[in-house]
């Protein structure tokens, strides 16, 4: 289990986020949804311990901020061998299994700042696999995929949860949360408004993006409101 409880957080002087309680158990998958600046980053980084100290083990819980990258030149392989650090070894056996997980195991030789946005994202997800964590913390982990590479991560995260691993990750792409996490958390100024299973929470999820969602209809498959 990992959570906060009344939590309030204030950064350069603004109040960004009120009272906020939630937890996340084992086996669930949770996407974080909501507007530009409504809170869903600094709520993650909070669940890290990032903001709040008390920081997780780390080889139990792996954090993957948005638009992480990697500038020294590494290959893939090595990028993905970072996971290991909080074990003190490179077991090659799991790195290999990440690679392969987040489809990126015929680029292992391959430097890191020498492929695709889309493809140096996977690796950076391979990273956080390769960790074996208990917990995935993922800001945006679809961001700059293409619409299958997209759908390849989400049941990648879903299979993980359904073996008793827990996922938070911040998503824009309401489609794809509805489609396939287990329950919706949406914050909007920085309070949790809506929080429940995908059915009951994505009408006020589309509503935090400013959209009216009709009966039987969804919203549209990447669908932002920034970043």
């Amino acid at each position: 289990m990992i959570g906060v409880s009344g939590l309030n957080v204030a950064l350069g002087g603004r109040q960004v986020l009120h009272d906020v309680s939630m937890r996340v158990d084992a086996g669930e998958f949770v996407a974080l949804c909501g507007p530009n600046g409504a809170g869903k980053t600094t709520l993650l980084r909070s669940l890290a311990g990032l903001l709040t100290g008390g920081r997780p083990d780390p080889r139990r819980v792996a954090y993957l901020e948005q638009g992480a990258s990697c500038a020294w030149g590494l290959t893939v392989r090595q990028v993905a061998a970072l996971g290991r650090m909080p074990h003190g070894d490179a077991n090659a056996a799991e790195i290999d299994r990440a690679l392969a997980a987040c489809g990126v195991l015929a680029l292992a030789d391959r430097r890191v700042d020498q492929i695709s946005g889309g493809e140096a994202r996977r690796a950076m997800l391979a990273r956080a696999f390769a960790t074996g964590p208990e917990t995935l913390l993922l800001d945006e982990p679809v961001a700059d995929l293409d619409p299958a590479a997209a759908h390849q991560i989400m049941r990648l995260l879903a299979a993980f949860s359904s073996r008793g691993g827990s996922v938070v990750a911040v998503l824009h792409a309401l489609d794809l949360a509805a489609s396939y996490v287990s329950r919706l958390v949406v914050v909007q100024a920085g309070r949790i408004v809506a929080d429940g299973v995908p059915s009951a929470a994505l009408p006020r999820a589309a509503q935090a993006f400013g959209m009216e969602l009709q009966a039987g209809a969804r919203p549209l498959l990447g669908f932002r409101n920034g970043t």
